[in-house]
């Protein structure tokens, strides 16, 4: 076996390894900790709840280990001859053409969605239904799934007969074409998501609460923030959780709270909420955001438009066809061993945003309602209060609540 596909073997076992010993570390600290309320929640978290948590975050941490395992063994038979398998069935029956590549993404596509569906339907109709939270019934579960398929299909096929098409007539600068495409899609998916894709699946509607409605208008004002709507999404129709997020740019900004948040929060639990998304606008984390997306995407086109040229790459993975696509698929291998190491860095850098977004929401409302507010969302999401300090570190893009909690009182003292 030539040494580069033994290199990414290896790295890519190391990296699971790694993976499953911080769940490991995380589901022992957690159930360490099963049996006490931290100190800061004596008052507002009951020691049933904080169990209720533990058990939750435990269980998924279960799940989350034999995903990753799942993960590796496909990995595997890509490398270990799967990738030529897969693309000899194909060349059977299409001829050599884009679309002979098309298929094949799309093919790896499934399989890949094939090997995460039972974890998903354990997850939804195992552990949310055992802990309270899931509201699916197995008709929305299948139609979601259809109507996310067509969905993919409907976007990606055109996509990737573009992409396949640049490779193969724009040589070694295909690449560049390639993200001045993807720059574009990344400014416009937000408002294609909110025009034409959420609503496929959720319900849209200007909130109702005339005087939530009010308040969290005249904080808008006060920010000099504005939005192209305020609405409720009817998110119990499948979980129980609750959240809200902001989406879009520029006139086409709007905000969504989920119905099961508006349910269980005072309103001046929900300002504080809106207030600390409107921090990440007013701070500019999601323009900051997008710029790194956008160099992170030019530094790995750029790697994958050299690697696609290079006459070793394919017979280092034991592949004798000579296709675009799968050079393409080989890249993204490559970077799925890659990417992950670059994590703890994006995600330190999510923590940091959330800081920011916290205390602008404390100057804005108080910290005592954003105090009030994170404690429900603990409390009601069954969200652990004692995560793995090292495992938090790794793989958290917000801070554990016990920690912005503990921030917010001292600024507040200050």
């Amino acid at each position: 076996m030539p040494f580069f596909s033994l290199a990414f073997i290896a790295a890519a076992i190391l990296l699971t390894g790694l993976s499953i010993f911080l769940s490991r570390r995380q589901t022992i600290y957690v159930q360490a900790h099963r049996n006490t309320v931290p100190a800061d929640f004596a008052t507002s978290i009951t020691l049933e709840e904080h169990q209720k948590a533990a058990d939750y975050t435990v269980e998924r941490e279960k799940v989350r280990r034999l995903e990753s395992v799942a993960e590796l063994v496909l990995t595997l038979a890509w490398v270990l001859g799967g990738i030529s398998l897969l693309y000899a069935v194909i060349a059977a029956f299409v001829p050599p053409s884009l679309t002979r590549g098309v298929v094949f993404l799309l093919a790896t596509s499934a399989i890949s969605s094939f090997l995460s569906l039972p974890f998903d339907i354990y997850k939804t109709f195992g552990i949310e239904r055992k802990y309270g939270f899931n509201r699916t019934t197995p008709a929305t579960f299948i139609a979601d799934r259809i109507k996310a398929g067509i969905l993919s299909l409907a976007i990606g096929v055109p996509l990737l007969f573009a992409a396949l098409w640049t490779v193969s007539h724009f040589s070694g600068f295909w690449w560049l074409w390639i993200w001045f495409g993807l720059l574009a899609l990344m400014i416009l998916a937000p408002s294609l998501y909110v025009r034409y894709i959420a609503p496929r699946f959720n319900t849209f509607a200007p909130l109702a609460d005339e005087s939530l409605r009010t308040r969290i208008e005249s904080l808008l004002q006060r920010c000099g923030f504005r939005s192209s709507g305020l609405y409720s999404m009817d998110a119990s129709r499948r979980s129980a959780h609750g959240n809200a997020y902001f989406i879009g740019f520029g006139n086409a900004k709007r905000i969504v709270l989920f119905d099961t948040l508006l349910a269980h929060s005072s309103t001046e639990e929900v300002e504080a909420i809106v207030a600390h998304e409107l921090g990440h606008f007013r701070h500019k984390h999601v323009i900051y955001s997008l710029i790194r997306m956008a160099v992170i995407s030019f530094a790995g086109l750029a790697i994958f438009g050299w690697l696609t040229k290079q006459d070793w790459l394919l017979p280092s993975f034991g592949i004798a066809y000579k296709d675009d696509a799968l050079s393409l698929f080989v890249c993204m291998l490559l970077g799925s061993v890659v990417g992950p190491l670059f994590a703890p860095l994006g995600n330190w850098i999510s923590r940091r945003n959330e800081f920011e977004a916290d205390d602008y929401a404390k100057r804005n409302v108080g910290a005592i309602p954003m105090i009030t507010a994170l404690t429900k969302l603990a409390r009601d999401n069954a969200s652990t209060l004692t995560p793995d300090p090292l495992y938090a570190l790794v793989n958290y893009s917000h801070p554990p609540v016990p920690v912005r909690i503990r921030q917010l009182r001292q600024e507040n003292a200050g």
